[in-house]
């Protein structure tokens, strides 16, 4: 399967960066089968980062499975959203997966998570919510192990 990266740098040797702000899966190396996501994640790093480029990674997944922990969410349900709750709001907090697959909590979607971290909406009615909401996708690989089955293709330069 060929996954794509979003950077304002090529990332040939992806790496797990623990970050001080949590992430939907937790600290992993992120990827999405969708070009145009990560076009638009380019474009997001170069003017976040001030810098002169928008740079899309491409990967190939061998998708084995076998000896690694593997995690599919296939909709927005009550187990994702506690995860994404749980890996958003305690950088500590270790799933025990080496890849976990599901939709990303973007702008629009996260805001709906910040109501149910808040306290203004329960769970079920933010799941109600995202129904009808275009919710994109991605993978995060967890472990170095999960690393291990990615490999790098080419990259490209984002206009």
């Amino acid at each position: 399967m060929i996954l794509y990266h979003g950077s304002d740098v090529e990332v040939r040797d992806p790496k797990i960066i623990a970050s001080e702000r949590g992430r939907d899966f937790g600290f992993a190396f992120y990827l999405t089968p969708i070009k145009d996501q990560a076009e638009r994640m380019a474009k997001r790093k170069q003017r976040q980062n001030k810098s002169a480029s928008a740079i899309v990674s491409v990967f190939e997944w061998n998708e084995d499975t076998t000896n690694i922990k593997y995690k599919c969410f296939d909709n927005p349900d009550l187990e994702w959203l506690d995860m994404v709750i749980k890996c958003r709001t305690n950088s500590n907090y270790k799933h025990g997966y080496d890849v976990v697959e599901g939709k990303i909590a973007d702008d629009q979607v996260g805001e709906t998570i910040l109501f149910v971290i808040d306290g203004i909406i329960k769970k079920e009615d933010a799941l109600e919510r995202l129904k009808f909401q275009k919710i994109n996708s991605q993978i995060a690989f967890c472990s170095e192990e999960s690393l291990k089955g990615i490999s790098f293709v080419n990259s490209y330069e984002v206009e």
